[in-house]
C-alpha cells in the first residue's frame, strides 16, 4: 500500500505517549497555570508502552497525532516527537481558544478523518474520549499506562484545555 491509502493509527500525546505527571502540579493551583503547564511539555519523558505501540502501528499504518494541546504548542510538540524517534505525522491540535471538552473536539476530527480513510485505531488515555469513540464505532486502545491527576481529568472535560 502507498502512504496515501494506508489505514490511520491515531495517537493522543499527554498520558499516552508523553508522561505529563511532572507538570500536573501546575493545574492544582487556583487559578490553574496553563502557560507553565504547557511550557513544561518539552521535558516530558516518553511512556514506553505508548511509544512501542506507536512504532509498531507505523509498520502498517500512517500515524497521526490528535492532541488537546493548543496550537501554540506545535513546535514544541514536533520537536518532542522527533526527539523520541516517533514517526513523522500530521498533528491535529486544539485551536488556541477552543474550550470544548476533548471528547467533542477529538470526535469531530476522527469523524472527518474517517470520511476518507480507515481509522484502524485510536489510542488515548481520556476515558470519555475513548467511550465516545467506541460508541461511534472506532477501535480504541485505552492508554492506561500513564498517570493523570484528577485536576488533569477535570481540565480535559470541564475546561477544554488539554
Amino acid at each position: 500500500m502507498t502512504r496515501d491509502n494506508r489505514p490511520l493509527a491515531v495517537f493522543d500525546l499527554d498520558g499516552t505517549l508523553s508522561n505529563s505527571a511532572h507538570r500536573q502540579h501546575f493545574l492544582e493551583r487556583s487559578p490553574r497555570d496553563w502557560d507553565a503547564f504547557f511550557a513544561a511539555a518539552p521535558d516530558d519523558p516518553p511512556l514506553p508502552r505508548g511509544v512501542t505501540l506507536c512504532l509498531a502501528a507505523a509498520e502498517e499504518c500512517e500515524v497521526l497525532y490528535l492532541t488537546g494541546r493548543p496550537e501554540r504548542c506545535r513546535q514544541d510538540t514536533v520537536d518532542w516527537l522527533a526527539a523520541q524517534g516517533l514517526p513523522e505525522g500530521r498533528i491535529h491540535m486544539r485551536r488556541n481558544h477552543d474550550r470544548r471538552p476533548a471528547r467533542h473536539t477529538k470526535m469531530d476530527i476522527l469523524r472527518r478523518l474517517a470520511r476518507d480513510r480507515e481509522v484502524r485505531m485510536l489510542v488515548d488515555d481520556d476515558e470519555l474520549v475513548c467511550d465516545a469513540a467506541e460508541q461511534a464505532g472506532f477501535r480504541v486502545v485505552r492508554a492506561r499506562w500513564g498517570t493523570a491527576s484528577q485536576e488533569l481529568r477535570d481540565a480535559q472535560e470541564k475546561e477544554g484545555r488539554t
